[in-house]
């Protein structure tokens, strides 16, 4: 990934808004994406998020969720309401196979069951690019996939907990510990773009404009992209990918639920990754 040492202005933000929230109209301006997903929608997509068997349970709020989304104006805020709501139906999408406990005789079936996990289980190694100097491993710490979009890696650590304030190498924990920073960590993975990657954001709401040669590897405007930018070195290239499927399964009952079209472009499988 490539990392900058910059803090995004949206971000600045993030540490001051709640200063402003005193103002009417500026609070009404950083909270409208609760006006397109309420708290009861929010609960309807995570029908078992906080049951006994979720190991997450009770940790991922919706009060976290919107709090969290102040903190990046553009997310769910640019294009018409379709536009807006398909991009937040993806990023749920997206965080629900991260995350899900669901299976295929699940109760509600499997795409209700996004947000039960908040860490990974049995992590094969501590994630640990030993090369990577820019962002070096602390002694002990494990690098391994938590939060909603289960970042992973010391070189994702590091940028995203600079970007959002936290020591993400030292204190790696913290994702899987405070609720309000995994949503952020997964919020700033949507919304940064890392060369030749795109933003899945860009992807979602039509700011992608292919090259010629992501043209000529199918890398065309889509869920699929979005995939492909998440996890396309191990998920895309592949027909009928399960994983690929388990996502666009979430994608498409949550677009439903904001009777909204999915778009084009669903799987990975023809294109190649980046």
């Amino acid at each position: 990934m490539e990392s900058s040492s910059f803090i995004p202005f949206s971000l600045i933000l993030c540490f001051t808004v709640l200063s402003f929230r005193s103002n009417g109209v500026e609070a009404r301006r950083l909270s409208s994406i609760s006006n397109l997903i309420s708290e009861n929608l929010f609960n309807s997509f995570f029908l078992h998020k906080d049951d006994n068997a979720c190991p997450a349970r009770n940790f991922y709020t919706y009060d976290s969720f919107i709090q969290a989304a102040r903190c990046f104006p553009k997310f769910g805020k640019r294009g018409d309401s379709a536009t807006r709501k398909r991009e937040i139906a993806a990023f749920l999408a997206q965080i629900s196979h991260e995350t899900t406990g669901g299976w295929a005789t699940a109760p509600d079936g499997p795409y209700a069951w996004g947000l039960c996990y908040k860490e990974e289980i049995k992590p094969p190694s501590n994630y640990c690019d030993a090369n990577n100097t820019q962002w070096p491993c602390f002694p002990g710490k494990s690098y391994h996939g938590r939060g909603p979009i289960q970042i992973s890696w010391n070189y994702n650590y590091g940028p995203a907990g600079r970007a959002l304030g936290f020591d993400g190498l030292r204190n790696p924990e913290i994702v899987a510990n405070n609720s309000l920073i995994a949503f952020k960590t997964a919020l700033w993975f949507w919304m940064t773009p890392r060369m030749p990657k795109p933003s899945c954001h860009n992807v979602m709401v039509g700011k992608y404009i292919p090259t010629a040669a992501e043209l000529a590897a199918n890398q065309t405007a889509g869920y699929g992209l979005v995939t492909n930018i998440i996890n396309g070195g191990l998920e895309c290239g592949i027909p009928n990918d399960a994983r690929v499927n388990d996502r666009i399964g979430f994608f498409q009952r949550y677009a439903g639920l904001f009777n909204v079209d999915t778009g084009p472009n669903l799987d990975c499988a023809n294109q190649k990754t980046f």
